[in-house]
């Protein structure tokens, strides 16, 4: 196949990597062209590592690097089969510029985004074919994780969400099918992970480094909320959770935290700006957690029945099917278990007396539970 890749930033390359390595000729092009340069240049070095700790052979090497050429301009994506945007997160550059491309390629090439929070429908609605538009969410770094979301439209035409279904996994991913909801599978069921851990910190009930402690120690997570939310960059979390609350109506469940808008503001971003929630300079020693395994327990406890709560509140609302849910979290997210699983293992019953203490304390409907966890 002819791919085109919009957006040659970690992910548009990301992207470039997984379809040239699956044999596709690819064309690369960002408005920006000293960053295709730039990607490119990155790209070669990471071949050439995984060439030499024995990943891939020289010969495989060179023939992924050759499969990936330099656009000059959105004209020379004209022969895709499938175009995939990954750019900037905006309604209006992105419509923008599938305008465009859609005055170039022929009839029959889908066009597809790698957007992770905004609608589908509504990127497809501007297009003169949006039956050939399609959401192809891919996990950062594109390379290494697995999953893929695949979310088609109201619009989109009724066999192009199975066609790129099979598309991923013949590139070796772990493709799932989501409905077009803010969030899709993942981005939706996640908010807890951060926003529950942001509010424990906001209260004072416990240190970021405690939060992060709890989840590993108790929950065997590989990574805690705020070490997480420096990797993601705290901006862009705090840019997801904004545009979630928004497209859900203003949903008290996704209310962004007022610590991380003054972090954002602040440009204590993370790992990128060197100092987020956790300082990464040369010499910065992490702090210590102060272990309290009843606090560990507590905290453990009120954000895994947050996560479970979403994930069965997805599954009531056919989001997506229980062994896509599953998948999703774990492959997308790193999950150590299914959350679904996760609920009966704990006990249901046990999440739901969690979520109506936590609603009884703050009268918010931020704790409400999915009309079907009461019945599980």
């Amino acid at each position: 196949m002819n791919i085109g890749i919009i957006g040659a930033g970690t992910m548009g390359v990301g992207i470039a990597q997984v379809a040239a390595t699956a044999g596709c000729k690819v064309v690369l092009f960002d408005a920006n062209a000293p960053q295709i340069d730039k990607a490119l240049t990155g790209l070669e070095k990471t071949l050439q590592k995984l060439a030499e700790k024995g990943k891939i052979s020289q010969e495989k090497a060179a023939e992924i690097r050759n499969n990936i050429v330099k656009g000059e301009a959105l004209q020379d994506l004209k022969d895709s089969n499938l175009v995939i945007e990954a750019i900037i997160e905006n309604k209006d550059i992105k419509t923008k510029v599938f305008t465009e491309l859609e005055t170039y390629v022929s009839e029959d090439c889908i066009i597809g985004s790698n957007t992770s929070s905004i609608s589908i429908t509504s990127l497809g609605a501007e297009l003169k074919k949006p039956e050939r538009f399609i959401g192809i969410h891919f996990f950062n770094p594109a390379p290494l994780m697995p999953l893929v979301e695949v979310i088609p439209s109201l619009l989109t035409e009724k066999t192009l969400a199975e066609k790129i279904y099979n598309l991923m996994k013949d590139w070796g991913k772990t493709p799932v099918i989501a409905k077009d909801i803010p969030g899709f599978i993942v981005n939706r069921i996640a908010r807890p992970y951060y926003g529950e851990a942001l509010r424990i910190v906001e209260e004072n009930i416990a240190t970021p480094e405690q939060v992060d402690d709890a989840m590993k120690t108790v929950g065997n997570f590989k990574m805690g909320p705020f070490e997480l939310m420096d990797l993601i960059g705290v901006d862009v979390n705090f840019a997801v959770t904004t545009t979630v609350y928004k497209d859900y109506f203003y949903d008290p469940k996704y209310k962004p935290s007022l610590l991380q808008q003054r972090m954002s503001e602040a440009k204590l971003h993370g790992r990128k700006t060197g100092k987020g929630f956790y300082d990464y300079s040369e010499d910065a020693v992490k702090p210590e957690a102060q272990k309290d395994d009843a606090l560990y327990q507590q905290i453990f406890l009120r954000i895994i029945s947050m996560l479970i709560n979403e994930a069965v509140e997805a599954k009531r609302l056919g989001v997506a099917n229980d062994e896509d849910i599953e998948l999703a979290m774990q492959k997308g997210v790193n999950y150590p278990k299914g959350l679904l699983g996760w609920g009966k293992e704990i006990g249901y019953l046990k999440i739901s007396e969690t979520l109506q203490n936590l609603y009884n304390e703050y009268q918010e409907e931020r704790y409400r539970q999915s009309p079907l966890l009461r019945k599980l």
